[in-house]
């Protein structure tokens, strides 16, 4: 008859799906962080100048809903970036509550770099572009479980309370 699991084993970090992919988040995190030093930009930032090279004009919420930033964290961010003259922020004129946010000249020939960027990583990588849109594929796919388990809990406590 087997043996019951230990909590050592059950607690076991290298066993740990979370763990592992915390512990990569980091890898990627040390690995671009030299990149993007050069080109003066933080991860975040490079999200946010990616996020409006796929589509300029978006607003504040639709930057933060693509790359999972509150527009608390998001709102700073666009600050410095604008600052730098790499984007420009303003009203909607349909909408006064709406930010919309657009990329300068600076701003796209940033994203040209930055772009690099992303080729230069991945060259480094020792799988294949194939094994890395299915592992990219499967972690989205966790991701997007674990939001949607996240907001059924959230829903639940909201009833509840």
């Amino acid at each position: 008859m087997p043996q019951p699991a230990s909590p050592a084993t059950t607690l076991d970090l290298d066993r740990m799906l979370c763990f592992a992919i915390y512990s990569a988040n980091g890898a990627f995190n040390r690995a671009y962080r030299p990149l993007l030093d050069r080109l003066g930009l933080t991860y975040p930032q490079y999200l946010v100048l990616m996020t409006l090279g796929e589509a300029d004009g978006l607003t504040v919420g639709e930057i933060g809903a693509r790359v999972f930033l509150e527009s608390n964290t998001l709102t700073p961010l666009l600050k410095r970036l604008e600052a730098a003259g790499h984007l420009v922020r303003r009203r909607d004129a349909a909408d006064e509550r709406q930010v919309r946010v657009s990329l300068t000249t600076q701003g796209r020939a940033l994203l040209q770099d930055a772009c690099a960027v992303t080729q230069s990583l991945a060259g480094r990588l020792s799988i294949s572009e194939a094994q890395a849109m299915a592992l990219r594929d499967s972690i989205a796919a966790l991701r997007d479980t674990l939001a949607e388990a996240g907001s059924i809990e959230t829903a639940a406590g909201d009833r509840d309370g």
